[in-house]
């Protein structure tokens, strides 16, 4: 996506045009506190982007599922422990109803929990599911320097250039990375990975052994790189700010935003030590760093409380959060399903996604997949209503056929 330079500089002219920018020496950090933590901005629903996320959430259900079954020993669970789960899945129908729904998905088979004990309803993966599997492995292995360029940029973006190992376990579906990424992805690439530690025990570190240049530019940076070559011109890396339609800044926080605006640029890959927590130029690098991070993401999304989780790593301040809100023209914090879930504007185009991750075909052919088996019960329900209608309707021709034998006999007695 190109850096808009004309709608970027009509913003900044919609602003405030009588201002020019500049930047006071002497504008102190107790002065920048006061002015970054009182300058509010009230958030708004943005229903489009909301239903980007309620269009996602079937499949995302379906995926949990999969994950709880594959993850038994033998991938194989009885259909009543499944049954147990459902509120951690947050399954809000019965297990049966969801295989109903999905009948590509599993395999139902009746065997013993215990060699004596009575047999019972198994699921295990399907055929199709299988496939399905052995498709992911293939994108996997096709988008193997993408995942390692994702990788060592997570790790380029910390302030130690190391991560724990159990958070990125924990966030390895947002930016898409297999489930056995750490044994191996990161052993075949000892030049930029070591792990420290034994994963699980909570004292596992990955760290980052060489810098690679070329995956220390941001995807602003990239773009407006793309964007002179096209041009010939020269392009400032800047935040593509665009407010949503009706959306409107109050005065103090439109004169805050433009000056922040004019503030150079700070790579998320840049050191920062030097900087001041509570400075602008700190809050400019953190939009960098929030920014980065979305544009990392599969769906340029993640929910606020995993980014919590790495508030110390990349220096996030206790109250990160208000950031989404107070540059609400580059992101927009959704509260939907209960959570808060930071998104990135610019990659969307109402509610569909148009920054799209080259790992976004793996949900692609999963939902091929489902939709399949949903066709199958829909095509079954429609026969279903035909054969009790057929039914219905032969019961009908049989009372009639009845009753015209009960009228023949009564006018027989008759006569």
């Amino acid at each position: 996506m190109l850096f808009n330079t004309k709608s970027f500089s009509l913003y900044l002219q919609n602003l405030i045009t009588t201002y020019k920018p500049h930047v006071n020496p002497n504008f102190t950090h107790t002065h920048q506190i006061k002015l970054i933590s009182s300058l509010k901005v009230v958030w708004r629903k943005d229903q489009k982007l909301d239903q980007a996320i309620e269009n996602d959430k079937q499949y995302k259900l379906c995926a949990r599922v999969v994950k709880e079954v594959l993850n038994e020993p033998g991938q194989v669970i009885p259909l009543r422990y499944l049954e147990k789960r459902r509120e951690r899945l947050s399954l809000n129908v019965k297990v049966r109803t969801f295989l109903n729904r999905y009948p590509g998905l599993f395999y139902t088979y009746y065997d013993r929990i215990k060699p004596k004990s009575d047999a019972v309803l198994f699921l295990r993966p399907s055929d199709r599911l299988r496939d399905f599997l052995e498709e992911e492995r293939k994108i996997y292995d096709n988008n193997e320097e993408l995942l390692v360029a994702k990788l060592c940029k997570l790790l380029m973006m910390s302030k130690d250039k190391v991560l724990s190992v159990d958070k990125l376990v924990h966030v390895k579906r947002e930016f898409g990375f297999p489930n056995d990424f750490l044994v191996k992805l990161v052993p075949r690439y000892p030049n930029y990975f070591k792990l420290v530690g034994c994963p699980g025990e909570g004292q596992s570190f990955l760290e980052l052994e060489s810098w690679n240049p070329d995956f220390a530019k941001s995807v602003i940076q990239l773009r407006a790189e793309e964007e002179a070559k096209l041009t010939g011109i020269p392009v400032r890396p800047n935040f593509n700010v665009k407010l949503p339609p009706g959306f409107f800044l109050r005065k103090e926080m439109r004169e805050w935003v433009r000056d922040w605006l004019e503030l150079d640029y700070i790579s998320p890959y840049e050191d920062v030590s030097n900087l001041d927590q509570s400075s602008q130029e700190m809050e400019k690098r953190t939009v960098a760093v929030f920014h980065e991070l979305l544009s990392l993401s599969i769906f340029k999304r993640i929910p606020v409380p995993i980014l919590g989780k790495f508030s110390d790593e990349y220096r996030f301040s206790n109250a990160f959060s208000s950031a989404f809100t107070r540059h609400s023209g580059i992101f927009y914090l959704s509260l939907k399903g209960g959570i808060k879930t930071a998104m990135l504007r610019e990659a969307y185009r109402h509610s569909e996604l148009i920054d799209r991750d080259p790992l976004l075909e793996i949900k692609e052919r999963f939902v091929e997949l489902l939709e399949k088996g949903k066709h199958e019960w829909t095509e079954q329900l429609r026969l279903q209503r035909e054969e009790v209608k057929k039914d219905m309707e032969k019961m009908a021709l049989r009372s009639e056929d009845e009753e015209e034998k009960l009228d023949e006999l009564m006018y027989d007695e008759q006569m």
